[in-house]
């Protein structure tokens, strides 16, 4: 059976109520750090099934309920989840040792604000930041991912933009917030 799931991180105490409609049809919905208040965390919680980790913003109710880091594995995809620690190429020393030594098909992290959905060939993963869609940083557009996890593969991945940070504004036709690689 797949799973479609509805990516979001540093919300950072700001929900944009679209996100309700972009991920009422998945089965899932997981947070990538900075959270920002509980308030938000129940929302989601109340609405789908919700994976989360805590981010360097995040007070001690948020870091008491969730952890720095989830591994755990979805669809025959062995997923491992943090807030900060890097992307292909450039990952901080403790999130490395942990992908050499766990294998993970899919790594996530928040932290940067930048969408990055990256093929690492050295480790045979595929990293995605779903960049920012709270209020709060300097990225200009706030943006979440979709993608369905079945038997092991990972596919229908959609970028998915809300609007410009700070205001309701439609969004962009084009944005340079984001890096796909293949």
């Amino acid at each position: 059976m797949m799973k479609r799931i509805g990516l979001l991180s540093d919300t950072h105490s700001f929900l944009d109520e679209k996100i309700f409609d972009y991920f009422a049809e998945c089965n899932e919905i997981w947070h990538a750090g900075d959270i920002g208040s509980i308030e938000i965390a129940d929302r989601l919680e109340a609405f789908k099934p919700f994976r989360a980790v805590y981010g360097n913003i995040d007070g001690g109710e948020i870091r008491q309920r969730y952890p720095l880091d989830l591994q755990f594995n979805c669809e025959e995809v062995n997923v491992f989840m943090t807030h900060i620690g890097g992307y292909p190429g450039k990952y901080n020393n403790r999130v490395k040792n942990i992908i050499k030594t766990t294998a993970p098909k899919l790594y996530i992290c928040g932290h940067s604000h930048i969408l990055k959905v990256i093929s690492d060939k050295e480790f045979g993963l595929l990293h995605i930041n779903p960049g920012s869609c709270g209020n709060e940083g300097f990225h200009k557009i706030k943006t979440i991912v979709r993608f369905t996890l079945d038997a092991g593969s990972i596919k229908d991945l959609e970028v998915i933009e809300l609007g410009r940070r700070g205001d309701m504004s439609p969004p962009f036709e084009s944005s340079d917030d984001f890096e796909v690689t293949r």
